[in-house]
């Protein structure tokens, strides 16, 4: 067992302006390896309006909010658990700020400088904390267990002992 964590885990969604465009979805996937994420799980899922009211509940009394979940149980999107040094910073970074034409000309390699659209089609979300994190993570995939998983694997992955699988596109840690 490791005193101090070397790994952090993240909640990532690719919303469905990003999964509707199958090109940009696939440079996602790359930068997102290519940025030494690890990906953990990830699924397709087509939400109700219900499920993201209750994913966004935090944002109710926001003007965006019916905006957000009426965009959000649209189409497919895909949520996925991602591990690396400071996920949580680093993939906030990646996605750049919120609103996509701000991101265009102050982070044009962000992915939402590259594939967002509006503030709220804008390609991606991400946990902020890690108790936000482990929150969402539970809504999309209650069998996992956060800690649980970081003490099994977290010393295995620091050894190197993990590989990216093409076919499931998830890395696997192995013995």
């Amino acid at each position: 067992m490791l005193g101090v964590r070397y790994l952090q885990l993240t909640l990532a969604i690719l919303k469905p302006d990003l999964i509707s465009h199958p090109v940009h979805l696939k440079l996602v996937m790359e930068k997102i390896l290519k940025e030494n994420f690890f990906i953990v799980h990830w699924k397709l899922v087509q939400w109700s309006r219900e499920d993201a009211e209750r994913f966004y509940q935090e944002h109710r009394d926001k003007f965006f909010f019916q905006r957000l979940t009426s965009y959000m149980s649209s189409d497919l999107i895909m949520p996925m658990v991602m591990a690396r040094v400071d996920a949580i910073q680093h993939w906030r970074k990646l996605m750049g700020p919120t609103k996509a034409t701000m991101a265009k000309f102050s982070h044009p390699d962000s992915i939402r400088g590259l594939f967002g659209i509006t503030d709220t089609r804008n390609a991606t979300h991400g946990a902020d904390s890690v108790e936000t994190a482990k929150r969402e993570i539970e809504f999309f995939f209650p069998e996992f267990k956060y800690d649980e998983w970081l003490e099994k694997n977290e010393e295995k992955i620091q050894n190197g002992q993990i590989i990216y699988n093409e076919v499931s596109k998830t890395h696997k840690v192995f013995e």
